[in-house]
């Protein structure tokens, strides 16, 4: 399998390119501008057709980022470069600079027959539709990137602060329909669901109850408590393309402002 790693320009033309078969790095010796894009492309052997069904790679395109597992749907993946408001959910030293190394590899057999974190993904983005899983919302708060549903995916955990990073978050506008949408891209099969609530009390409320409902139709209701500890939650393994937290109910706290710093989804390949 051929992989492009690419940084373009705001009309797509590559600023550096590189291509090689199964694992590829890229080393960007100029400072990103905004409109930039860091692209994926894989192919067949000797640049035939795209991954059309699917491939599993392991990403890593800043050195100030976690690397990831992700499953790329379409065989391509364009990232944003963070400018303005979006700078806020990243490490300052991500993107920053005059140098950068960025690789990504085909999955290893033996990661994918790991048990793992299904949900993980760092470099979600909101109009992200080919790098799985991705998580999205029917409200966030303000439509500020610091409370974006791609947020509660992003691997950080820390919870005792809010609104910039690593105090990254999903708000919920005080909306009690607000949902937030997990979406695996194939099946997987599910054991375990944790959530980390955002706990920079007192600003800060918690929910007592949220329901995960998954896409076979079944439902799960977990009982929550107010700490700043992860709360796990074993169920029924089953294969599900996605899940949806939702029905979340408020504790009797006068904050008005309940939030999810982090959701795992643990289980394997289906």
């Amino acid at each position: 399998m051929d992989l492009t790693l690419s940084v373009l320009d705001g009309e797509g033309r590559p600023r550096a390119q590189r291509t090689a078969a199964d694992e590829v790095f890229l080393v960007f010796r100029e400072t990103y501008a905004e409109g930039d894009v860091v692209a994926i492309e894989a192919r067949g052997e000797a640049g035939g057709e795209t991954a059309g069904e699917g491939i599993f790679v392991h990403l890593s395109l800043d050195d100030a980022m976690a690397p990831a597992l992700v499953f790329l749907k379409g065989g391509r993946f364009a990232l944003p470069v963070p400018f303005g408001p979006r700078r806020k959910t990243y490490s300052p030293r991500a993107f920053s600079g005059e140098l950068h190394r960025l690789s990504v590899r085909l999955a290893r057999p033996e990661e994918l027959a790991a048990r793992r974190d299904l949900a993980l993904n760092p470099y979600d983005d909101p109009g992200n539709a080919s790098a799985f899983p991705h998580a999205s919302a029917n409200v966030e708060t303000r439509g500020e990137a610091v409370f974006a549903a791609r947020n509660a995916i992003d691997g950080e955990c820390a919870n005792d602060d809010h609104g910039f990073w690593p105090y990254t978050s999903w708000g919920i506008n005080q909306d009690p329909n607000a949902a937030l949408t997990l979406d695996f891209g194939r099946p997987v099969r599910l054991d375990e669901v944790a959530l980390t609530l955002r706990a920079d009390f007192p600003h800060d409320a918690w929910w007592r109850q949220a329901d995960i409902v998954l896409s076979d139709g079944s439902r799960e209701t977990l009982n929550l408590v107010k700490t700043d500890r992860r709360q796990g939650f074993a169920i029924v393994p089953r294969v599900v393309e996605w899940l949806r937290l939702e029905r979340l109910v408020k504790a009797d706290d006068p904050s008005p402002f309940p939030a999810l710093t982090r959701i795992e989804a643990f289980g394997h390949e289906a």
